[in-house]
């Protein structure tokens, strides 16, 4: 017997639906007003035969009893059969990686809590947000964390919060969350994990950052959203007739997985690592099916259907095995194709925007090394990157000096960033956030970073290959701690806090992709030990430049 469910999520509840009196429909929605408001609604046009409601977030009590008294009033209290708290108020986006409620992000942005004229109610209410959510994360784990935070800032305001939540929980032996069996489903229970909150005020230099790993770059200069990149495809070199309208770019979108293994092993390798790996792929591939083609050629089946290979005697045994890796030969096909399209847009932003330049100039300001050319001369080159990568640049030698420029100087500088067309709103906000730190707290370090220039790159540089690199660095990355991830190692190399193998790293205000990555390269050297990195939102430069904009307006 087949029992057929209706599913209703946020954005089918809204919408018109003809009542289906014989479905048991299954809700899976944040309690909101509006979404209460309509499921009570759906009880007293009596869609259903029946109701499973799913909240995402935990109901309050005074919501469930709106949804009783419509319950009642329709005479369809018998008809909601269950209700749940799921407790999933997070998207999960990599084993180690999540993010905070994708809808309304605006509300909990870094601009939202760093707004000058933001009422105590206001900040109140984003906390709460931010709270009900790590609390779902760790109801979901399965284990009551030990916080560590900074003191004077957003980071501190949560985890006063968060504390005060776990332990109102913890308190209700009867009906706590952390223990019995739901403590037992945590894959991690028999210990609490070290929770890090860390504020993005702590280091405004790397989100600006123009770095080189796969995945960032994709982020920073892709469409890529919830692990799905859009990637505009290329016409070809085919002219369009004169007088005729430029064809329209298609855009063709590629889910990036965890059953992609090419994009498992290569998503944190620099560029020019990921370029080689794709054309050695493709040159296996090649290979593979040229082996295959051989075969049949010589045993005269050209043409023939494949189907008629199996019936091949035993002397034909290397061709059906080769035939038979057919479906596995065409999804590494698929997955190269799909990493050449995308590898192939990604060269295309580093070399119209010569953005290795950047993200080795940027690398030494950071760590303070020597630098063989002058600020002024990158802002002033017209081929050098757009108005934003400039602006980007130079915001990230201001944040990183440890002595802002004289007045004539940053005049200077000024002049040259509108004459390249830059916004000056993102330095007016940067400029008070400095005084501000100076204050408040010493700078960031950002360590002994750097990058080593190779030599000309080797495979990918052949006659034939899908990347023409000329004119590329081949930058390798040294390791170095970003703040964030200097903090937790200081954290954990504490002889005070007791052994855990987990830790987690929140950062309130935004995160990004270096360093989640930065993360996880500091995980691989430590044997036993797992980080997760989160954060209140996911943004690239672009769209924490906005932010820093929208703040220097005000």
């Amino acid at each position: 017997m087949i029992v057929y469910f209706l599913f209703v999520s946020s954005s089918l509840l809204h919408s018109d639906r003809d009542p289906i009196p014989d479905v048991p429909a299954i809700y899976f929605v944040m309690p909101t007003e509006e979404n209460i408001d309509r499921i009570c609604q759906d009880l007293r046009n009596q869609l259903y035969e029946s109701y499973f409601l799913n909240f995402i977030s935990a109901i309050s009590r005074s919501k469930l009893e709106d949804i009783a008294s419509a319950a009642l009033a329709a005479n369809a209290v018998n008809l909601v059969t269950k209700v749940f708290d799921q407790y999933l108020n997070f998207i999960t986006l990599e084993d180690d990686m999540f993010i905070l409620c994708n809808q309304n992000k605006e509300h909990i942005s870094y601009h939202a809590i760093n707004k000058p004229d933001i009422m105590d109610t206001d900040m109140d209410g984003i906390m709460d947000t931010i709270v009900d959510s790590l609390f779902c994360f760790f109801v979901t784990l399965g284990a009551v964390p030990i916080i560590r935070c900074p003191r004077g800032n957003a980071a501190e305001m949560v985890a006063v919060k968060l504390d005060k939540k776990l332990r109102e929980n913890l308190r209700d032996a009867r009906n706590s969350l952390f223990t019995g069996d739901t403590m037992g489903t945590g894959q991690f229970s028999f210990q609490r994990p070290l929770f890090v909150l860390a504020d993005r005020n702590l280091d405004l230099a790397t989100p600006l950052h123009h770095t080189w790993t796969y995945q960032a770059l994709i982020h920073d200069v892709l469409d890529f959203h919830l692990n799905r990149v859009s990637v505009e495809e290329s016409q070809g070199s085919e002219a369009s007739p004169a007088g005729a309208r430029p064809k329209k770019k298609n855009k063709k979108s590629y889910d990036l997985t965890a059953a992609d293994k090419f994009w498992q092993k290569h998503k944190g390798s620099p560029f020019p690592e990921v370029a080689e790996a794709v054309q050695e792929e493709l040159d296996t591939y090649r290979a593979q099916e040229d082996e295959v083609k051989r075969l049949k050629s010589i045993m005269g089946l050209e043409g023939e259907d494949d189907g008629a290979i199996s019936m091949l005697s035993d002397n034909t045994a290397k061709l059906t095995s080769a035939v038979s890796s057919l479906p596995e030969l065409l999804e590494k096909k698929r997955l190269i194709d799909l990493h050449t399209n995308v590898a192939t847009a990604v060269l295309d932003h580093i070399k119209s925007r010569k953005l290795d330049v950047y993200f080795e100039y940027e690398e030494k300001l950071m760590s303070k090394s020597t630098l063989d050319k002058s600020l002024l001369d990158i802002i002033s080159d017209p081929d050098a990157g757009t108005a934003e990568d400039k602006m980007r640049l130079f915001l990230i030698y201001y944040i990183t000096s440890q002595q802002p420029p004289s007045e004539a100087d940053l005049e200077q500088y000024k002049r040259a960033l509108v004459d390249a067309g830059c916004d000056l709103s993102p330095l007016n906000y940067i400029k008070q956030w400095k005084a501000f730190t100076k204050m408040a707290a010493t700078p960031a370090n950002y360590g002994s970073s750097g990058v080593k220039p190779m030599g000309l790159f080797s495979r990918v540089m052949n006659t034939g290959s899908q990347f023409v690199m000329e004119g590329v660095k081949n930058l390798v990355l040294k390791q170095h701690n970003l703040p964030v991830t200097r903090i937790l190692d200081n954290l954990m190399e504490m002889k005070s806090n007791p052994v855990s193998t987990l830790a987690i790293v929140f950062v309130v205000g935004g995160g990004n992709y270096i360093e989640y990555q930065n993360l996880v390269d500091y995980t691989k050297a430590r044997q036993g030990k797992r980080v997760l990195y989160g954060c209140s939102e996911l943004f690239n430069a672009a769209q924490f430049m906005k932010q820093l904009s929208q703040l220097g307006q005000k």
